[in-house]
C-alpha cells in the first residue's frame, strides 16, 4: 500500500481492521522516485494499493504521475472514490457548481496569485481553491480586486466533526480570525454588471496616464480600480489611445 503518511495510515489501517502486507511511503516529494519501482511491481502483476491522509488522491494529493504511468503502459487503475473537498464544498456551497476551476493551493507570492486568478475575470466559472488560514484574508482581497463582487463559500473540515460553511460576498469580507483547519475556498462567477464598462474603463485610464509611468505600470493602476478586467486587456486599449492623441 502507498501512503502519504506511513505511521498514521498503519494506525487506521489497524484500527478498521485492514491487513497490509507492506505500507511504502509515497508523497509530492517522492513521486517520480519511486514511479518505476512503482510500475515494476504492478508489471509483475501485484495489487497496489494508494491512499491520503485525507481527502482523494490526485486531487491535490500524490497519485498523478503513478497514474498518469499506468495510464501511457496501459496497466489497469481502478478508482474508489473517496472524501473530495473540492466537490463536495462545490455541492455544499450553494454556488453554481457547473463549469467550475479548481487550482489546488493558490500560489504562496501575490502577484502569481493574481497572474493565476486575473485570466478568469470576465469568464463565467466558480472558481474553487484551498488556502492557509493565515493568508486568506489577503487572498480574499486580492481576488475582489482582480474579480468584483461575486459570492463566496468557506468550507472547513469537510466531512469532519466541526464541518462548516460560511458564505458571503467578496466585497463584504467579515472577520476572518476564528476560521480554523482545512479551508476550501469557492468563489462564485461574475454577475451582471460587475464588469466594469469599457467608457468606465477608458475613463479610469484618463485619469491615471497624467500621473505618469510606463504603460504596463498604468494598466495595472487602472486594473487595481476597474472590476473584471485583466491588466493585459486593459495594457491593449493603451497604444490606441496614445497613437490617438499624437494623430
Amino acid at each position: 500500500m502507498l501512503a502519504e503518511d506511513t505511521k498514521r495510515e498503519g494506525l487506521a489501517c489497524a484500527r478498521w481492521g485492514v491487513a497490509v502486507r507492506k505500507l511504502v511511503g509515497y508523497n509530492d516529494h517522492s513521486e517520480e522516485k519511486k514511479a518505476e519501482g512503482i510500475l515494476e511491481l504492478l508489471r509483475s502483476g501485484m495489487n497496489i494499493a494508494l491512499i491520503s491522509d485525507a481527502g482523494m488522491p490526485v486531487m491535490a494529493d500524490p497519485g498523478y504521475v503513478v497514474i498518469r504511468a499506468c495510464r501511457r503502459e496501459g496497466l489497469p487503475v481502478s478508482v474508489i472514490p473517496g472524501p473530495c473537498a473540492p466537490v463536495t464544498a462545490l455541492a455544499g456551497s450553494g454556488i453554481p457548481p457547473q463549469p467550475f476551476v479548481f487550482f489546488g493551493f493558490l500560489p504562496r507570492k501575490q502577484s502569481d496569485r493574481e497572474a493565476t486568478l486575473a485570466p478568469y475575470a470576465a469568464l463565467q466559472v466558480t472558481l474553487v481553491f484551498f488556502e492557509r488560514k493565515d493568508r486568506l484574508r489577503e487572498t480574499l482581497e486580492n481576488a475582489y480586486a482582480l474579480l468584483g463582487p461575486r459570492e463566496v463559500c468557506l468550507a472547513r473540515e469537510l466531512t469532519k466533526t466541526h464541518e462548516e460553511y460560511r458564505r458571503f460576498r467578496l466585497e463584504d469580507l467579515p472577520p476572518l480570525d476564528d476560521v480554523l483547519g482545512e479551508v476550501t475556498v469557492v468563489i462564485g462567477p461574475p454577475e451582471e454588471a460587475a464588469r466594469s464598462s469599457r467608457d468606465e474603463v477608458l475613463a479610469l485610464i484618463a485619469e491615471e496616464q497624467p500621473l505618469g509611468g510606463a504603460p504596463r505600470a498604468v494598466a495595472r493602476r487602472v486594473q487595481a480600480r476597474a472590476r473584471g478586467w485583466t491588466t493585459g486587456e486593459i495594457y491593449a486599449i493603451l497604444p490606441r489611445m496614445k497613437d490617438a492623441r499624437h494623430s
